[in-house]
Order: structure tokens, then C-alpha cells, then sequence
């Protein structure tokens, strides 16, 4: 991977600038922390292997990134006011969050909230379009439910954690798990290099997989149920109720990304496009009456490829220079 791209992906994961309270509930400032050190932890935690006995553990930042199941504790120095841990799985994970200890004042104006997905520039992954949840029902706050309910789930392989303590000494442990979901929706890969098979079975709903990188995408295979139509492609697939898009941007929500491209009718591949942004999104719409499946391969795009790229009008809609 490029410096660049390491610097643009850090930058967009972990920029305490993107925790600005777009939301009412959320109230993040800056942090001193470098992009080069946090990219750096994260790289460290997902290559961790830990034998299955053994329990990591581990002090959380004030800004961190979790990747290896573990106990975390954070334990307050000083007030921290702002400060946001992000959970990433594997694509076919969901991310448990089990308090284990909790000492802050809540009625002080201490709060620890989970959010089912990530917030980042004020965006939202999955976005409001995408996921099972209205808004208000993906944040769960300790303060308002405490022990009532310990163990908080997501609804897929990404959560964050946001909390506020005012004094030192205030602390809290949670233990993240990994657990299996056997029929993945949205997704935000870990890597720049992969492949995945996403799968609606016959469900009126909406799956996004989010790659944080500028990558060439190739689908072998695209099969939508009865859509075999190829005339629905050049009509466009407005008027389709299943379909997939490629989406290319530089924020994480797909209501707001660049259509790169429609297709739904069924084929086999390859079919192959470079999306220099940010974020490139394969996403899958499903009316629900059939069984929809798309399969594809990513690479991160080098360099000299994206240099190519600046100068046409479509794909350098997110090249910077």
C-alpha cells in the first residue's frame, strides 16, 4: 500500500474531525493523535493471532481501533470529554460489546453510548437507507439502561463506542466478541485486497459492502432472481427492484456517494471498473423476491494508476490532487 492511500485511509477512519456532532448525540472535539500511530495500531491488532484460551487485554486510548477480541479497559487520568473507540470484525462477523465494569457518574454528566455502525465526518455507515434500525434505536446509552442491558450487538461487523468521563479515576471494561452472521448485509472490509460473495435470501432490504480504499472491482457473478433482461441496463435500473450500483466517494454514506455504475440484469463476468474515491461500495437493493447474489474481487489501485485516472470527467470525480 502507498503512503498516500495509508494516509487517506487513516484519515478517514480515525480523523477525530469526523466525530463533529452532525448528530445530536454525539459531542466529539479533536484529539492530539497522529493518523501514522493510529494506522500503525490498527495494522498491529488485526495481525495478532492469540491462542483460543488465552484472554487479551489491553488499556483503550481515548481514540482507538479494536480489531482482536479481548477485555479493554480505560481508566481516566484526566477528564476525557471526547472520545470514540471503533469494532471491526470480519465481514461475516456482528460485534458483541458485554460491560463488565462500569465506575462513572452518569448523573455528573459521564455517559458511554454504542452505536450500531460507524460515524465518521458526520456520516453514517450503514447509512439510514441501509440499515434494519431507525437512528434513535442504533445508539444505546449505559447511562439510560445500565445493567438492564449488559451486552450490546450490532447488526454487522463494525460498532463504535463514544464516552465523556469528567474525572480521573472514572473507569469502565468491556469485553468485545466476535459472532457469526450467516448472511452478511453491510460490510466495511479491513483490506485494500479481497473477495465476497454477498447474499439476499428473498428479503425486501438493502446490503452495502464498503471498501476504504481507491480499488479496482470485478464481479464474476450477478444473479437477480428473473432480472436476465440486458435491455433493463441500458433503460437504467431505476424502475427494478433488485439491482446492484457501484458507488465511489469520500464519506461512508452511500445516499451521498457518486453511481458509478448500475447493473440488473444477471450474467457472468468478469466485469471490471476502477473507482479511484475514498470509499468504493458494492451495493445490492433486493425487492424480496428472489434469492439475489453478487460475487466480486478487489485490489487496491496503485500509484501510477490512479495518476492515469485524473482527467476523465467520471472517474476522477473523487481523485484529489
Amino acid at each position: 500500500m502507498s503512503g498516500t492511500s495509508r494516509a487517506q485511509l487513516c484519515f478517514l477512519l480515525l480523523s477525530v474531525t469526523a466525530l463533529r456532532g452532525h448528530a445530536r448525540f454525539l459531542d466529539i472535539q479533536d484529539n492530539d493523535i497522529s493518523p501514522e500511530g493510529l494506522l500503525s495500531l490498527l495494522n498491529s491488532e488485526l495481525k495478532r493471532e492469540l491462542p483460543e484460551e488465552f484472554v487479551y487485554r489491553r488499556a483503550l486510548r481515548c481514540l482507538d481501533m479494536v480489531a482482536v477480541e479481548g477485555q479493554f479497559t480505560f481508566t481516566a487520568e484526566r477528564p476525557q470529554l471526547n472520545c470514540a473507540v471503533f469494532f471491526i470484525g470480519e465481514p461475516s462477523d456482528i460485534i458483541s460489546i458485554e460491560y463488565d465494569s462500569v465506575n462513572i457518574d452518569c448523573r455528573g454528566g459521564d455517559f458511554i453510548k454504542v452505536f450500531d455502525g460507524w460515524v465518521m465526518k458526520g456520516e453514517k455507515f450503514p447509512s439510514t437507507q441501509d440499515h434494519p434500525l431507525p437512528l434513535y434505536e442504533r445508539y444505546s446509552d449505559y447511562c439510560e439502561t445500565g445493567v438492564t442491558r449488559p451486552i450490546v450487538r450490532s447488526s454487522q461487523n463494525v460498532a463504535m463506542l463514544f464516552f465523556r468521563l469528567h474525572q480521573s479515576g472514572s473507569s469502565f471494561t468491556v469485553t468485545f466478541r466476535k459472532l457469526i452472521n450467516p448472511f452478511p448485509c453491510n460490510v466495511v472490509s479491513q483490506t485494500p485486497e479481497g473477495s465476497f460473495t454477498m447474499i439476499i435470501p428473498q428479503q425486501h432490504r438493502n446490503c452495502s459492502f464498503s471498501i476504504i480504499y481507491p480499488v479496482e472491482i470485478q464481479i464474476g457473478e450477478l444473479s437477480l432472481g428473473q432480472h436476465n433482461d440486458l435491455r433493463r441496463s441500458i433503460l437504467g435500473c431505476a424502475g427494478s427492484g433488485d439491482f446492484v450500483e457501484l458507488l465511489g466517494g469520500n464519506g461512508m454514506d452511500t445516499s451521498k456517494m457518486y453511481p458509478m455504475a448500475d447493473l440488473c440484469y444477471s450474467f457472468n463476468g468478469p466485469a471490471q471498473m476502477k473507482v479511484g474515491c475514498d470509499n468504493t461500495v458494492v451495493r445490492m437493493v433486493s425487492s424480496g423476491k428472489f434469492v439475489n447474489r453478487v460475487s466480486f474481487q478487489y485490489r487496491l489501485l496503485g500509484h501510477q494508476e490512479l495518476q492515469q485516472m485524473k482527467g476523465n470527467s467520471v472517474e476522477d470525480v473523487c481523485l484529489r490532487a
